[in-house]
């Protein structure tokens, strides 16, 4: 089984002072024994915005921790998480602003493990559960 990794995870990962350390250590442990872990280019690029991040400290971390980056997405991610998106712009459109706010990158993270068969590993269950309901989740 692959896991795909959610932004979020990880930097619940690298902050010693957020809650949901240990747990998304443990998580993180337990998916790692029982496949393969994989971040998208989109996943990365958050990840090296953070304050203070280099691509230097990034890459041992993939390579500390056997995490592969898959920098290509294919059509059918891009179309996928275009469609996810629109219906997401539409449900909060509808409830007038109450549904947090989103950006597209969420949707590629989501496309990405949607249309590659993944698992996703993320502290956000509700967004992608209604956005790509075949999508299995693992949540900390």
């Amino acid at each position: 089984m692959t896991t795909a990794i959610d932004t979020n995870i990880i930097s619940a990962l690298w902050n010693k002072d957020d809650a949901l350390n240990r747990a998304a250590q443990g998580t993180l442990e337990t998916a790692s024994g029982q496949g393969k872990l994989v971040i998208c280019g989109v996943v990365y690029a958050e990840l090296l915005a953070a304050p203070g991040r280099s691509e230097a400290f990034l890459d041992r971390f993939c390579e500390h921790t056997g995490i592969e980056v898959e920098w290509e997405l294919e059509e059918g991610i891009w179309r996928t998480a275009g469609v996810a998106f629109q219906g997401y712009v539409a449900r909060r459109r509808k409830q007038k602003g109450v549904e947090p706010r989103r950006i597209l990158a969420d949707f590629l993270i989501g496309a990405h493990a949607a249309v590659r068969g993944y698992t996703l590993l993320t502290l956000d269950e509700g967004m992608y559960r209604v956005a790509f309901p075949r999508l299995g989740i693992v949540t900390v």
